[in-house]
């Protein structure tokens, strides 16, 4: 035991300096605090109706809190046979919220160097380099935990499949099948899709060099073990998968039902839609300069009191007359339109810029020039293509190929979050740059390399603190609009709003200039730090730890802005905002099954209506993962007014809104159809386009829409119609609900939930029937004559059998981890009695 603590001692000490980084970063998290992030509320008000059947021991597959109804999968769901839940629960438990994720990062990429046979200090200062790129730490202060979740599993993955590739056949494929089951668990398949693309060019250039070197043979049997490693962790995975495979063509990121009454394409996002948060190709800057384009969206980043755009607010204002004690309320007002931000990109919005550290882009192009393996090409073209494919509509042709031609591709947005394996690429090579110096022995070559990147990374840091207008505008795309927007509440002085304009340029010049001097003094401190040791004045141990430290503080001061002490906050004041009086009086009402809509915010917010979901089954909801049918009838029969007899089918029994003086109301809809009912008639019709066109105007009570690919669900001559036939809801839960009927004739009853085929089965007195699906959305069916028990059961065998699968792959990784743990500590005496 002594000798195993001495030959680990080293990291051992680089574990307990992750901690204690952890622990002086993070430190409210330590005391109990949360990150009270939006995007987690957001995620409460959706998990609302799961968690409160969850409360009571019970797991639901589906859930009626937002837009009508849909699948959990994409919100949450159980996965208890899937070896991977196991061990993220435990990782929940020991470590506090964002702890167990930043421990990841870390060791992770500490795993990683290590296996490219880094010393000790030199991986952790990469694991520190990439564990803290901004990208990271905006990430889990925004509470894309999920996201960050997946990438912190990009090294390891890396260094499992690296081990493969030399020879550790069942240790690189153990450990493979390991962290790509943890990624693909992450359920963030756009970020595993990213870390695929540069994998994939990674075995090319494998390839090329087994086919120039023969060595063929050794290379096929790596990409067969890495091959059985994958279908492994996609076995322990096939719950989730196949779930997530099978409920994606429903989704927004499926097939469009409509031809006629859509812009949207036939498969897939917009590119419009996914390609509205790309980086300008100028943003890349900010890897190096990360105020370059302003920083975040607001007025944070900079000092607002003290800064040119308050002096020609102030002054513009006064122009108004407005009175020197209401100056301060007449600023709020004006401040607060949303014309004003110091970030000044194409984005929308965004929470931070992607900064890789000064430190870290000074090595990346040394590297370029010293590093002479060849994963060296592997990392560059890894980081040309991403950083390509990030500005997307900026330069679109490189996207364009991928979205066209390259499978799923066309299903994600936000490319520019490509960038986080960027993020990984550069400080890889930037790492093996150091390594590369303490062992090329020409040191005349090693200065004048060095030289060579002081002028590269010193020089753009020169000139963008000197001259920024150079390469730097300084105002968005939209600055005509924005200033003619700031006009007309000037009353027409355009003067007073190109000054303001023009200040604020200003100011987001003045954060630029600053952080370039920044930048400048790193890449200085950086140069002389390789000089000292390349003229022998520090050994590599001191270089590594220098390093190290170096990394750490150039990070640790940006991220500092993006995740404060005070992002955290008490854990009770992030739990679901208070109801409105509103919210309190619905909520009286015992009806299991009913829908509210708040119109208060305009339907434009209905896809991201966070509030009513936490009290309620809304109408509206938060989800990118919502059905595709529901978001083309919000499209079509609420984007230009509000269409009530969809209101109507939806059992809408409550409707908040605004009066006239922006007082919060509510009324009662007295035209609801409730939770079923009979029709007296069926109008067919021949596509989803007519199915549309015909909810637009309608009576949802009396007749029901169906497409006539239904019409073998229905027997038309027995159908009529029982002016006294009844229908009552008599059991609610999510996924399984009960009905009783009677009527004394064969009558279409039309219910009042989502239709979606892939696991809701229908139940008549205990025998399974055929349903359909009526009205776009809702569920129909043709009953018999009589009193009958109808139920409809979600039981998708997605999921059931999904897990039996993930148990099997479960088992037979447990099985290899053991076996290689095994003849690890039967081969260590081995090689110890032969030493002796």
């Amino acid at each position: 035991m002594n000798n195993w603590f001495k030959q680990n001692g080293i990291h051992l000490a680089v574990i307990g300096i992750f901690l204690a980084i952890c622990f002086f970063y993070f430190g409210p998290a330590f005391q109990g605090k949360t990150l009270g992030q939006r995007d987690v509320t957001g995620a409460q008000s959706t998990q609302k109706e799961i968690n409160d059947y969850r409360a009571k021991d019970t797991t639901i597959l589906w859930t009626n809190q937002i837009f009508g109804g849909m699948p959990a999968y994409q919100i949450w769901a159980p996965y208890p046979d899937n070896i991977t839940t196991h061990v993220v629960n435990v990782l929940i438990k020991v470590f506090p919220n964002p702890l167990y994720t930043v421990f990841l990062l870390l060791f992770g990429t500490y795993f990683l160097f290590c296996v490219l046979n880094l010393n000790p200090w030199l991986a952790a200062a990469g694991a520190v380099a990439f564990t803290f790129s901004s990208y990271n730490i905006i990430l889990l202060a925004a509470g894309h935990s999920n996201q960050a979740f997946a990438i912190s599993f990009f090294a390891p993955i890396l260094a499992s499949m690296i081990l493969t590739f030399r020879g550790k056949y069942w240790l690189g494929a153990s450990l493979t099948t390991l962290f790509l089951a943890m990624e693909i668990r992450a359920n963030h398949i756009q970020m595993t899709y990213y870390l695929l693309l540069i994998i994939l060019i990674w075995v090319g250039i494998e390839l090329y060099h087994a086919i120039k070197n023969k060595t063929t043979a050794p290379f096929i049997k790596s990409i067969a073990y890495i091959g059985g490693a994958t279908l492994l962790a996609l076995a322990i995975n096939a719950s989730s998968l196949w779930s997530t495979y099978e409920y994606g063509k429903d989704s927004t990121r499926g097939q469009s039902n409509l031809t006629q009454h859509t812009s949207e394409p036939s498969n897939g996002l917009s590119k419009q839609y996914a390609y509205e948060y790309s980086q300008t190709f100028g943003e890349n800057i900010t890897f190096l300069v990360p105020n370059a384009y302003g920083g975040e969206t607001g007025l944070s980043s900079m000092d607002v009191q003290n800064s040119d755009f308050y002096k020609e607010l102030v002054s513009g204002l006064g122009t108004l007359g407005v009175p020197q004690e209401q100056m301060d309320n007449a600023i709020n007002q004006v401040a607060g339109t949303g014309l004003f931000n110091t970030y000044w990109g194409d984005k929308p919005l965004t929470s931070g810029p992607h900064y890789f550290g000064a430190v870290i882009c000074f090595l990346f192009i040394f590297g370029l020039f010293i590093v002479k393996n060849r994963i060296k090409w592997w990392l560059l073209a890894s980081v040309v293509l991403t950083m390509f494919l990030s500005i997307g509509s900026s330069f679109p042709y490189v996207s364009d190929f991928f979205f066209n031609y390259f499978p799923l591709y066309n299903k994600f947005r936000s490319i520019e979050s490509i960038l986080s394996v960027t993020a990984l690429c550069v400080p890889m090579l930037a790492i093996l740059a150091i390594r590369e110096t303490t062992v090329i022995t020409d040191k005349q070559l090693l200065v004048k390399k060095l030289l060579y990147t002081l002028y590269i990374t010193g020089g753009l840091s020169l000139l963008l603190w000197v001259y920024p207008e150079l390469l730097l505008s300084f105002r968005p795309g939209n600055q005509l609009l924005l200033t003619n927007q700031l006009t007309q509440l000037f009353k027409g002085n355009s003067a007073v709003a190109t000054g303001i304009m023009n200040g604020l340029a200003r100011d987001r010049e003045s954060l630029e200039r600053a952080d370039a001097m920044r930048s400048l003094i790193f890449i200085i401190v950086t140069f002389g730090v390789l000089w000292l040791f390349i003229k022998q004045k520090m050994n590599a141990t001191v270089l590594s730890l220098t390093f190290f430290a170096l990394i750490l503080v150039d990070l640790w001061q940006i991220d500092k802005r993006y995740l404060r002490d005070e992002s955290f906050e008490e854990r009770e004041e992030t739990t679901a905002p208070k109801p409105r009086e509103v919210d309190t009086f619905i909520q009286r009402d015992t009806d299991p099954d009913f829908r509210v809509v708040d119109l208060t915010q305009g339907v434009q917010m209905a896809k991201q209506d966070l509030m009513t979901p936490f009290f309620h089954k809304s109408v509206w909801g938060y989800s990118a993962a919502r059905m595709k049918r529901f978001d083309e009838v919000i499209d079509n029969q609420f984007s230009r007014s509000v269409n009530h007899d969809v209101l109507d089918m939806l059992n809408t029994k409550y409707i908040i809104s605004q009066d006239d003086k922006q007082n919060l109301t509510m009324q009662r809809n007295p035209t609801a159809c409730g939770h079923a009912w009979f029709v007296k008639k069926v109008q067919f019709v021949k596509d989803a386009d007519q199915e549309m066109q015909a909810i637009t105007a309608f009576s949802p009570k009396d007749e029901a829409i169906v497409d006539q690919r239904f019409k073998g669900a229905i027997d038309e001559k027995t159908l009529s119609v029982d002016p006294n036939a009844t229908i009552t809801l008599t059991h609610y839960s999510p996924d399984d609900m009960v009905y009783q009927s009677g009527s004394t004739v064969a009558s279409v009853a039309v219910f009042s939930e989502i239709y979606y085929d892939k696991g809701w089965k229908m139940y008549v007195d205990g025998k399974e029937q055929p349903y359909f699906r009526a009205d776009y959305l809702l569920r129909a069916a043709q009953l018999p004559v009589g009193n009958h028990k109808v139920e409809f059961i979600f039981h998708p065998a997605s999921y059931y059998t999904g897990e039996k699968i993930s148990l099997a792959g479960s088992i037979v990784l447990i099985l290899a981890l053991g076996g290689v743990i095994f003849m690890g500590v039967r081969k260590k005496p081995k090689e110890e009695k032969k030493a002796a």
